[in-house]
């Protein structure tokens, strides 16, 4: 997809704050953080949200989980951080490419 901004970030055409990237994952600060670390893991392949996901996608979205845990902790967040996946517009879902957000260093209860 030419016009999604998470497409245009991975491909770099737009700048971002990368603490991650292989093949095909790509992790970044997000630019409006609910928190002190608020980062947000993406699959490079374009995929709208995780209701779209079968099992085509099941090797990549454990490699996302996988990476959650090892960027929490490369960030500070050795006391726990929440990780959080909006599906659709009636899940909160702004930004329609799959995302995973890991967020911490507050009170999670809140957030």
């Amino acid at each position: 997809m030419t016009d999604c901004i998470f497409c245009k970030i991975a491909r770099g055409e737009l700048p971002s704050k990368k603490v991650y990237e292989d093949d095909e994952l790509l992790a970044f600060h997000d630019i409006h953080p609910a928190a002190p670390v608020h980062l947000l893991v993406i699959p490079k392949l374009h995929v709208a949200s995780l209701a779209e996901c079968d099992g085509r996608h099941g090797e990549v979205l454990g490699k996302m989980l996988l990476l959650a845990p090892k960027l929490a902790q490369d960030h500070g967040l050795v006391d726990g951080f929440k990780t959080v996946i909006n599906t659709g517009k009636g899940g909160g879902q702004v930004v329609f490419h799959l995302h995973v957000h890991i967020i911490g260093g507050a009170n999670m209860a809140h957030v």
